[in-house]
């Protein structure tokens, strides 16, 4: 045990001790976050999937058809939100559902709408390239790689916002090659 007084201070204020700081210091460095949650439409499906499940078991038993329609459309439901990949953009690295790369191999980054994205990918699409698509999203990012040993030449990714994306990518990496510059 110290007896010097700022010894206890110092380590009762330590992020090991307050978990809460050591998420906030976590989070701090994110600069973009998106969950690729399927559309409004495809909980359409869901209900009726649930609805077929109730038809098909309720001549036999109506309680018991509710509550297959129930547990099928809980479970689709489930299905479909946990699995929905995320988008995380922070000063370390990039994040696009598993896949992951460090910020210092990320290059540009340009956000695909419309007539842009559907050529992006169909025609001009490099069978090389890492793809993460989603039928309810049409808008994409293409995210340049600059690892000169990673064959992948570029990311492809759905998102509902492509421009912030662009710009959240586009901004750190004009901050770490300024950083670099600096060095």
């Amino acid at each position: 045990m110290s007896s010097h007084p700022d010894s206890g201070a110092a380590a009762a204020s330590s992020p090991a001790e307050h978990p809460s700081h050591a998420q906030e210091n976590v989070r701090a460095d994110v600069q973009y976050e998106e969950k690729l949650i399927v559309a409004w439409w495809v909980w359409l499906i869901v209900v009726f999937v649930g609805a077929a499940g109730f038809v098909a078991v309720a001549p036999i038993s109506i309680a018991v058809g509710v509550i297959v329609a129930v547990v099928l459309m809980v479970v689709i439901g489930l299905v479909l939100h946990l699995g929905a990949p995320s988008i995380v953009v922070t000063d370390q690295d990039l994040r696009v559902g598993r896949a992951y790369i460090e910020r210092q191999y990320v290059g540009d980054a340009r956000p695909l709408v419309g007539a842009e994205a559907r050529a992006a990918r169909g025609p001009d699409l490099d069978g090389r390239a890492f793809m993460n698509f989603r039928v309810s999203m049409p808008d994409l990012c293409r995210i340049e790689i600059v690892d000169p040993v990673d064959p992948t030449p570029y990311w492809l990714t759905a998102t509902r916002h492509p421009e912030r994306l662009a710009e959240a990518i586009n901004a750190g990496s004009r901050s770490a090659s300024d950083r670099g510059d600096r060095a």
